[in-house]
């Protein structure tokens, strides 16, 4: 946890205070680890009320991945099952668990026929024995970070980029795998269910004669048939000056027969974020947009689509409140700058309105002194400010609220951001923090200041149907004595669950609501 959050700070305009959360947490009991080191992967619901969890670890005087250790858990919280898979050399992309057996889909360069293959381990989670079944390979030279994700400015020059997206049921997922030789410029989108059948295959390559597209987010249909991607289009050939954007959102829909693309740009409005959302009765995609070509965000975006032509059959721009702004910067906003966020869940709720937060990330490149005294250039992710908003049906907002806070790591993220689980028409906000008792500023703001405690709070702030916050602290460092990492729990149905851990102990922490 040396490295992990330096700072963790935020404020809460508007607060209606000492209302009892309608939850109750369990704690299960300490059990010892032999890793140190690690991080936490996924975890996934194991089909019979227990969890299942997949970390990597690090071992040597000179911390380097050896393998993934996976243990098991029942609903009793009881630790059942511990395996030590050995494994390294390997770029670990997601795992999921369907019919009593775990898939864990790894990125791996075979040296022998110079190709990147999507290779599927996978094990009875009853009685672990892994195999391997290699399900797409793509020719190419060995390339860095082939895996490499950021938000603001992807490398498409270094010969082969992929990028591997899972939808939230986990029973379905995407490959895009974009690669280039010379002259020879390919990008293929790859479709698989959760039993491994390659259900679509599309060639995307006349598309990036004109633009890199650096996808972020999908929604498939429930027969699989049918599969949207949010994508950043990067522009090839165009000047731009040095503020302006080089990039446009679009959404892409692939079957095995057809390709549908949009746009939502238009003169004055440029989309800076985008999210699909697809139930059975609608397509809707709720983002962010600016006023001009530069990085700023001045409002919501809401459009609703017909899901086969993609037509746009309504769309709403929608500036940032007076409330929202006083929030994130008090009563002098003027000349403020909102940015850099990333969504982290939309949610449509039990009265049809859309709920969705997002979070203000980003990364800065520093040096330190490292233990030979030479210099060493680290890189430091940033999970600001927490943004959440509602929109009705028809895309008309209804409130948009700022929690401001400001997190740094160098290490695990799982420990800072934060968690989201959306309950009739509230929306709840997990963090996790060594602030004991919050202050009150102006009768208007709460802040929450790291602390010097090594064990960590977790409160939960519950914004209503009518966007008023309310806050509480839910477990007591007291309690738990072992921090959790707050950014990855599994949610199922009313109750989540999160795993904690700190050097050589670890277990779980189940709230329900």
């Amino acid at each position: 946890m040396k490295n992990i959050i330096f700072i963790l700070l935020f404020f809460i305009g508007f607060i209606a205070f000492a209302q009892k959360m309608p939850i109750t947490h369990t704690l299960s009991e300490k059990y010892d680890d032999r890793y140190k080191y690690s991080n936490l992967q996924t975890i996934s619901d194991d089909g019979s009320g227990g969890s299942l969890l997949v970390r990597s670890y690090y071992t040597g005087l000179i911390l380097k991945p050896k393998g993934y250790y996976i243990e098991r858990y029942n609903k009793e919280l009881e630790l059942t099952h511990e395996y030590n898979y050995k494994l390294k050399g390997k770029d670990f992309i997601n795992a999921f668990v369907n019919n009593s057996k775990i898939y864990i889909l790894f990125l791996e360069y075979n040296l022998g026929t110079q190709a990147y293959d999507y290779v599927i381990h996978q094990s009875s989670i009853d009685n672990f024995s892994f195999t391997k079944k290699t399900i797409l390979s793509i020719p190419s030279k060995q390339v860095v970070s082939p895996l490499d994700k950021n938000y603001y400015n992807r490398n498409f020059d270094s010969g082969f980029t992929t990028t591997v997206l899972f939808n939230k049921r986990k029973d379905a997922f995407t490959i895009s795998a974009h690669f280039k030789k010379g002259k020879d410029n390919q990008h293929f989108i790859y479709v698989f269910d959760n039993d491994l059948n390659k259900i679509i295959t599309h060639d995307f390559s006349l598309e990036v004669e004109e633009k890199n597209y650096a996808f972020e987010s999908v929604e498939i249909s429930k027969n699989k048939k049918e599969v949207f991607l949010v994508a950043k289009a990067y522009f090839k050939k165009k000047r731009f000056t040095a503020l302006e954007r080089k990039f446009q959102y679009e959404l892409l829909k692939v079957s095995e027969t057809e390709r549908v693309m949009k746009t939502f740009d238009e003169p004055g409005k440029h989309l800076e974020a985008l999210k699909p959302i697809l139930t059975e009765m609608k397509l809707i995609c709720v983002g962010f947009y600016a006023n001009r070509k530069d990085n700023r965000y001045n409002g919501l975006s809401f459009f609703k689509l017909d899901e086969g032509s993609l037509d746009i059959k309504s769309k709403k721009f929608l500036p940032f409140t007076p409330q929202f702004m006083e929030d994130k910067f008090g009563l002098e906003e003027e000349d403020k700058e909102v940015k850099n966020l990333v969504f982290k869940n939309a949610e449509i709720a039990s009265d049809g309105s859309i709920l969705f937060n997002a979070e203000e990330y980003f990364v800065t490149t520093g040096y330190q002194n490292s233990a030979g005294g030479s210099r060493v250039k680290i890189n430091r992710y940033h999970y600001n400010d927490m943004v959440a908003a509602k929109l009705s049906n028809e895309g008309n907002l209804i409130w948009i609220r700022n929690i401001n806070k400001s997190e740094v790591t160098q290490g695990d993220g799982a420990y800072a951001s934060y968690s989201t689980f959306t309950k009739d028409n509230d929306t709840y906000f997990f963090i996790s923090t060594a602030s004991e008792n919050p202050q009150l500023l102006n009768n208007e703001r709460l802040v929450f200041r790291q602390g010097l405690g090594r064990n960590r709070n977790v409160f939960l702030i519950k914004l209503d149907q009518k966007g008023v916050m309310t806050y509480e602290k839910i477990i007591d460092d007291k309690e738990a004595r072992i921090p959790l990492l707050v950014s990855k729990p599994l949610v199922n149905k009313n109750k989540i669950l999160f795993y904690a851990k700190r050097g050589s102990k670890k277990q779980l922490v189940e709230v329900k609501f």
